[in-house]
């Protein structure tokens, strides 16, 4: 089964605008974060999907591939299955975010090596989080079956720590991976309830009894969405 990279690159952002052209290490976020995901063993092609014609032609002069597409997306959902209906030849569609600078390509290929399980249709990743991000409702917390299947994701700390210590609290990342027919098919799917009231796009796929296999990991993310994230970025780029 071949496998597809997608990263979404909005110009738009009301934290850091211009963020996947802010420069690490001299070059431009988004070619970054291409850089990254072209070094996944188990990844055929990767291409940049973006609204902006800058960030096009950045990721093109850095030698990349990428593509225009619809600005009126509401979802990010939606832009990946715009670039997934145009690519047949893929039977997997790995959404990586175009502010992760530091992903692993080790976990990129742990998502797609997941997909050995025939009937697994989605996939995503978890880390253990922190103390002081707990009650952030950013930072997104999910809960896990003993197969390592989710239960739920929420804003809210889950579980609720009425006896402490007596499970570890996961963070949800937003790498995704699916099959493309899923993909293609969850993209057209109404909004849910739960989906809604958490602002949660993966609850509609919980609520529609698909299973999403949570890959667990302690790589240490640091998406860029402040001046204070871009500056640790690039001291982490200036001693590797």
């Amino acid at each position: 089964m071949k496998v597809l990279c997608v990263i979404p690159a909005r110009f738009a952002s009301t934290r850091l605008p211009g963020k996947p052209l802010r420069e690490i290490g001299g070059v431009p976020m988004i070619c970054r974060v291409y850089e990254r995901a072209r070094e996944a063993r188990l990844v055929d092609r990767t291409i940049v999907a973006t609204d902006d014609e800058r960030i096009l032609s950045a990721v093109k002069n850095y030698g990349g591939e990428a593509v225009i597409t619809d600005k009126n997306h509401p979802t990010g959902t939606d832009r990946l299955a715009e670039v997934a209906a145009k690519f047949d030849g893929y039977g997997l569609i790995i959404n990586v975010q175009g502010d992760e600078p530091l992903i692993d390509p080790g976990l990129i290929d742990e998502l797609a090596a997941a997909f050995r399980d025939d009937n697994l249709q989605m996939a995503t990743v978890a880390v253990p989080i922190a103390a002081d991000e707990r009650e952030n409702p950013n930072n997104v917390k999910v809960v896990m079956d003993r197969e390592g299947f989710a239960l739920y994701f929420s804003r809210s700390l889950i579980p609720y720590p009425r006896r402490e210590n007596m499970v570890e609290v996961y963070k949800h990342v937003g790498i995704y991976a699916y099959r493309r027919e899923f993909l293609l098919k969850f993209a057209k799917w109404s909004p849910t309830p739960l989906e809604q009231a958490e602002s949660l796009e993966q609850l509609r796929a919980l609520e529609n009894g698909c299973r999403i296999k949570v890959i667990k990991t302690d790589h240490k993310f640091i998406g860029v969405d402040t001046e204070e994230d871009l500056r640790l970025v690039n001291e982490i780029y200036g001693e590797a």
